[in-house]
């Protein structure tokens, strides 16, 4: 058996340490799960798509947790696709390469394949995406068998597989139409995902979707629109046992409810168009 913990959203700096506070419960409570490893599905940093002392700081954290960590990133990480001021591109997927590693990966464990896929890439027409979505062709062509379960950042639909372009907060819909194919095709046994700051575990036609708490900070009503899922901080833990899994959204009552509408313009200062 192999056990596993998803975290998700820290957002840590060096410089801008509004939730650093929960770096160290998170720490505590893993220390205790004891995993075989465990993967960050992004926004490790409050601002490593332009700030490398956020990536150096955050490889140096993840680097104290011991257990292997696999990431990927978020948008914050890394920018998004065609953003104003911080596109997705090559150099702030350099900079995370640097410091944290691939950007979508696989890691076979048990009778299972798990991919790590970066989602900032979808949508933005890089070179980058088509050798992402050729690469992940070949990891499922050659499974040889293992059941597949998927780690990405924003989640491939928040409401309904076929729901129309929800902006900032899921996949948008024609990179999505070929994914979730790729999902029923294959028989994808769970996509997990954090961004949205909420916990949230649901089926639809066979795949489970989970999304992965921040234990960072929780987003108030007037800066997100109302969706599924609870305002939990905690993290995510998986068993895998041969064909078997199972997955456990945690909540951990040390985390400090932070509340990321009272520093916003701190964290993230509005920028000028």
């Amino acid at each position: 058996m192999q056990r596993i913990v998803q975290i998700s959203d820290t957002h840590l700096s060096p410089t801008k340490r509004h939730f650093a506070d929960n770096w160290a419960p998170l720490t505590d409570w893993l220390a205790a799960q004891a995993p075989d490893l465990v993967i960050h599905t992004g926004d490790v940093t409050v601002d490593g798509a332009d700030v490398d002392e956020d990536m150096r700081h955050c490889r140096a954290l993840l680097d104290t947790l011991g257990a292997p960590v696999l990431s990927i990133p978020g948008n914050h990480d890394v920018g998004e696709a065609y953003h104003p001021h911080q596109p997705v591109n090559e150099a702030r997927l350099g900079r995370w390469r640097q410091h944290l590693g691939e950007d979508f990966w696989i890691r076979d464990i048990e009778d299972w394949r798990l991919i790590g896929l970066n989602a900032m890439l979808f949508g933005s027409d890089e070179a980058e995406e088509k050798r992402q979505l050729a690469w992940l062709d070949r990891q499922i062509a050659e499974a040889q068998g293992r059941r597949l379960g998927w780690f990405l950042h924003r989640p491939l639909f928040v409401e309904a597989p076929d729901e129309g372009d929800m902006g900032y907060w899921s996949v948008p819909p024609w990179p999505r139409a070929h994914l979730l194919d790729l999902v029923r095709r294959h028989e994808v046994a769970f996509v997990a995902s954090g961004h949205l700051h909420r916990a949230h575990d649901f089926t639809v036609a066979g795949t489970r979707y989970i999304w992965g708490p921040s234990s960072g900070f929780v987003v108030g009503p007037e800066l997100q629109p109302g969706m599924a899922g609870t305002t939990t901080l905690g993290a995510v833990s998986y068993a895998f046992d041969g064909r078997d899994f199972t997955a456990e959204i945690h909540e951990i009552s040390a985390l400090k409810t932070l509340w990321i509408d009272d520093v916003i313009h701190e964290v993230y200062p509005p920028r000028a168009a």
